[in-house]
């Protein structure tokens, strides 16, 4: 298993240099050039010229790109044109909130989507089948943002079951323990806190949801259809083995390999940033700081978000990896 781990930490090297070079290339063919970024699109010759030199934009691309690195490495990605804060500092600070938001949408379409696809593999054909599949369409071609507005309206503005807008509730203290505020108030025992960030998580998971769901029942639905016309599930219920032994041992365990690997790539494409639920229900995640980062041009942080947003993607598979060879040991010999 370390050697497999090993390899497969060695395999995100290559991936991680090549999108540094992609992101040094994007910046350097930014419209106007980086100085224009600072300065913006009033600002004279002269002055573009001076930041240039202060840059080293002048500088041969291989040395720019070495400080580039440097500045990679080091975790020093500038500070926010918006904020004047440094942007690791920001993303810190930003992140913990849509890792919330993020699992918590994969808890609902986890929960709800491997139960609804192997119930409707069972019963192919009948009516449980064909709603699972129906409603799974219609998952998907629902935009997130219109679902989230419905959702708003609904339960928020016109029912007031749940908050409509941000993490917690004006005036309530957080403890600044991990940034996770519904594991902080757990561990330091504050209900209050705990009921009422889950409260302003509830509208935002279920519409961040819609899309994983969807696609989880599909792939669970497929892929246990698949397991179930195998010989060695046949053979096991000629055997007369209890049902419970076949669906867990021989059924669920196989099928559920596509679907964790499903299930990585979805979770790292959400915590790359919700912006339009996190938009709707202004919720303080990097999607949505990130909404204003782009009509306001701040590169720097842009640049930032998008290098430690795919460093958590990469990770995120790395996880999927494993797990895969824990379920499925040939794997690791692949």
């Amino acid at each position: 298993m370390l050697r497999f781990i090993v390899r497969r930490l060695l395999q995100l090297i290559p991936t991680l240099f090549g999108l540094s070079v992609l992101l040094f290339l994007w910046l350097h063919n930014l419209p106007g050039g980086p100085e224009a970024a600072l300065l913006g699109d009033r600002a004279t010759a002269e002055r573009r010229a001076q930041v240039r030199e202060a840059l080293g934009l002048n500088d041969p691309l291989w040395e720019q790109y070495g400080r580039f690195m440097q500045q990679l490495i080091h975790l020093d990605f500038g500070s926010s044109i918006q904020s004047g804060r440094p942007v690791l500092d920001e993303f810190v600070e930003r992140f913990p909130a849509t890792i919330e938001l993020s699992f918590t949408a994969m808890a609902i379409a986890i929960a709800f989507g491997i139960p609804l696809g192997y119930l409707a593999a069972r019963r192919r054909g009948g009516f449980l089948d064909f709603g699972a599949v129906t409603s799974s369409l219609i998952g998907i071609c629902i935009p997130v943002f219109f679902l989230a507005y419905l959702l708003k309206e609904l339960f928020a503005v016109n029912l007031g079951m749940f908050p409509a807008s941000g993490r917690i509730t004006i005036g309530l203290a957080t403890p600044d323990v991990t940034g996770l505020i519904v594991f902080d108030s757990l561990i330091t025992g504050d209900m209050q806190l705990f009921s009422d960030a889950l409260a302003h998580l509830v509208l935002p998971g279920v519409a961040l949801a819609s899309i994983p769901l969807a696609i989880i029942v599909r792939m669970t639905r497929a892929s246990v259809l698949e397991v179930l016309g195998e010989d060695y599930v046949r053979t096991a219920e000629s055997k007369g083995l209890r049902e419970s032994t076949i669906r867990g041992r021989h059924v669920l365990r196989n099928a559920m390999l596509p679907v964790m690997t499903t299930i990585g790539l979805l979770t790292g494409s959400l915590l790359s940033g919700a912006v339009l639920t996190e938009t709707v229900f202004a919720f303080p995640g990097i999607g949505s700081f990130l909404a204003t980062a782009i009509p306001a041009r701040d590169y720097p942080l842009m640049m930032g978000f998008i290098m430690m947003i795919a460093t958590s993607y990469v990770l995120i598979n790395l996880l999927v990896d494993i797990s895969y060879s824990i379920i499925d040991p040939r794997v690791r010999v692949r």
